[in-house]
């Protein structure tokens, strides 16, 4: 074993806070819309930092361990660029605040009220059947992560047998999820989410200063020069042969982030918890700060690691990680445990419980909430509108359940049987692609442009699945094929957009839809959820800016946000302009990178405190919204029909 009793006592004790946390829940879960969106009262701060470790996950981090050991510093110099657009949908509320308002508890029922019944039921079906191929791994690395970190070995004796460790551990790691989720639903994974997310950037910002302690800049760029000239981990104009984290991997990251806006349904249940459509925005716009933290864990982190297994000062802590590794005959699980490795050679008796801690907190917030989301995108989107009569919310709540424990079962029979040929952050947006290369379309389409049909939807979805099945088919069959899992993506994307526009133009629809009933704008705005001077945002340029709705505090944060961006882009343009004309040396790249990082670390801690004291705050008032407002039992996810509107649905299927 690599953990000492103290090490296990920090494990034990974060677990016992979550749990607490998720017991005191239990009381407050008195209805479908409760199990479903945490009864839609979530405060920003409680929605960011939740959805952002819910999004974070252990497979996450070691998916950006394995990227940026081999990418080093380049991808995140490309990454600014990614700035200015994450900002730019956030501010603008960019699908979110527009989905919000039509209160679909599921991104499937907002395709019901906008296009057929039964696009609703195909779309459920492709979104879980994504989502639980790409999820169908997340066991397995967590455990793997697990199983070398903590050092337990291959097989344990259990009432007598020897049992695998590795089927044992996932079972043990999702049965905590499992208790976190059926305890409260949405509300206990938020709170839950809440207490990991807090707890994780806490031990994040710990570690990197103890690791910037630990590695001098003469090490770092020593290291980091051992590269190969034309695979550069310092210089972002020096990768021509970088092969799959490049610039391309990048340009299409960023395309992508624009198409598939609230796509990806992983995390679907945040996307409908806040307690107004502008606190959703808002969370949007936090995300600029709150993931602070955690982008740049993921970079110092692989980078110490590359250079201890690089540097001659390290040299036995790199023979001891090789000789571990060799043991290892799957090149695929040699690059995610690495990084892992190293860390159990460099990290003291106490920090190697903080790091484990964490990562048992990742596990457990990634689990829970992507179990909640695919069990309830399975009866919320295939069972009920299948349906005739209604469920009650008793047993709509243990259909639910259900569901969920189904979930668990094939994620658990899926990593024991599935072979792993590519990166994982490839896999991840290839098998993402099933449902998000093409309902980016739909989806935008659906909200802001009044001629997208159903047959559209039917023709764009239809396509982004098929060729992101046949992609995970090809790598399947010929492992290291040339189209990697981003390019496929790219390729699903671009083929659905052309098809939706297409295919819609050529449908003409015979009525519109009745848009303010769908957004309950006009005579249909649900008060409760506006202030007396909230307002619908404006069109246009203008869409970015600050209206009556907006607090003092609300424009702080948003001229913080803008000025930080524009710092970040302008820094981006200014060195990429100077770079085409005038070559920089590594020594500089290297100083720049070491600012960068310092920077960022102030930053991190500045905002690990901010967020935990808005977010106790935004607890305490969800709490007291859910302890005395009135639960509507008929607010469950179904979607009926008025007349009018069943006569545009036949006009649609129809066309």
């Amino acid at each position: 074993m690599n953990l000492t009793l103290l090490d296990w006592g920090i494990v034990v004790g974060a677990i016992a806070v979550m749990a607490a946390g998720v017991i005191f829940s239990k009381s407050f879960m008195r209805s479908v819309v409760d199990f479903l969106s945490a009864g839609r009262t979530a405060g920003r701060y409680v929605i960011s930092v939740a959805e952002g470790v819910a999004a974070l996950g252990a497979i996450t981090v070691i998916a950006n361990f394995e990227m940026n050991y081999i990418a080093g510093f380049v991808m995140t110099w490309w990454g600014f660029s990614m700035n200015i657009v994450v900002l730019l949908i956030a501010v603008s509320g960019f699908v979110l605040y527009r989905f919000r308002q039509t209160r679909a508890l599921t991104m499937a029922q907002f395709f019901e009220m906008r296009y057929s019944r039964n696009f609703r039921i195909f779309t459920g079906f492709i979104a879980y059947l994504s989502g639980i191929i790409n999820f169908g791994i997340f066991p397995a690395v967590g455990a793997r992560f697990f199983i070398h970190f903590c050092g337990i070995p291959e097989t344990v004796s259990l009432l007598g047998l020897e049992v695998s460790s590795f089927a044992l551990s996932m079972i043990v790691l999702l049965s905590i999820s499992m208790y976190f989720v059926f305890s409260g639903g949405q509300i206990a994974v938020i709170i839950a989410d809440f207490i990991q997310g807090t707890f994780i950037n806490i031990v994040f910002v710990i570690l990197m200063i103890y690791f910037m302690f630990m590695f001098d800049f003469n090490q770092f760029f020593e290291a980091l020069q051992t590269a190969p000239v034309d695979a550069s981990m310092l210089n972002p104009f020096k990768t021509s042969a970088a092969e799959d984290f490049n610039i391309w991997y990048q340009l299409i990251a960023i395309f992508g982030t624009i198409y598939v806006v609230l796509s990806w349904q992983g995390t679907q249940a945040y996307n409908s918890s806040a307690k107004s459509a502008h606190e959703a925005k808002m969370g949007k716009v936090l995300t600029t700060w709150r993931g602070i933290p955690q982008v740049l864990f993921f970079l110092i982190v692989p980078i110490c690691a590359f250079t201890a297994m690089n540097h001659a000062d390290f040299l036995n802590i790199a023979n001891n990680v090789n000789a571990s590794l060799a043991g290892i005959d799957n090149e695929t699980i040699q690059n995610q445990l690495r990084t892992p490795l190293v860390l159990v050679e460099l990290l003291p008796t106490g920090l190697m419980g903080a790091f484990a801690a964490v990562m048992l907190a990742a596990f457990i917030s990634t689990h829970d909430t992507y179990l909640h989301s695919w069990g309830s995108i399975f009866i919320q989107d295939i069972v009920l509108p299948l349906r005739k009569k209604p469920l009650s919310p008793e047993e709509h709540i243990k259909w639910l359940r259900w569901s969920i424990f189904g979930v668990a079962i094939f994620i658990f029979f899926f990593s024991l049987l599935f072979r792993q040929s590519q990166y994982i952050l490839l896999f991840f947006a290839i098998t993402g692609a099933i449902f998000a290369g093409g309902s980016g379309s739909v989806i935008i389409g659906g909200l802001y442009w009044r001629r997208g049909t159903t047959a559209g939807a039917w023709a764009s979805l239809i396509t982004g699945s098929t060729i992101a099945v046949g992609g995970i088919i090809i790598h399947q069959i010929q492992p290291g094929f040339f189209i990697n899992g981003q390019v496929f993506w790219f390729i699903a994307m671009i083929s659905s957009i052309v098809v939706y526009i297409v295919v819609s133009l050529l449908t003409p629809q015979k009525k519109d839809l009745n848009f303010d009933k769908l957004l309950h704008l006009g005579k249909y705005r649900i008060k409760e959820e506006y202030k007396e001077v909230e307002q619908a945002p404006t069109r246009g340029f203008k869409i970015l800016g600050m209206g009556k709705e907006f607090t003092r505090s609300d424009k702080f944060i948003y001229i913080l946000s803008y000025a930080y961006t524009f710092l970040i882009t302008a820094i981006f343009i200014g060195g990429t302009i100077y770079s085409l004309f005038f070559e920089i040396d590594d020594l500089t790249w290297m100083s720049f990178w070491y600012d960068y990082v310092i920077a960022l670390l102030v930053i991190s801690a500045i905002v690990t405190v901010w967020f935990t004291i808005g977010g106790v705050k935004d607890l305490k008032e969800m709490f007291a919204k859910l302890r005395t407002m009135e639960r509507d039992h008929t607010d469950n996810g179904e979607y009926r029909a008025t007349p009018a509107e069943s006569a545009v649905e036949q006009v649609q299927e129809g066309s």
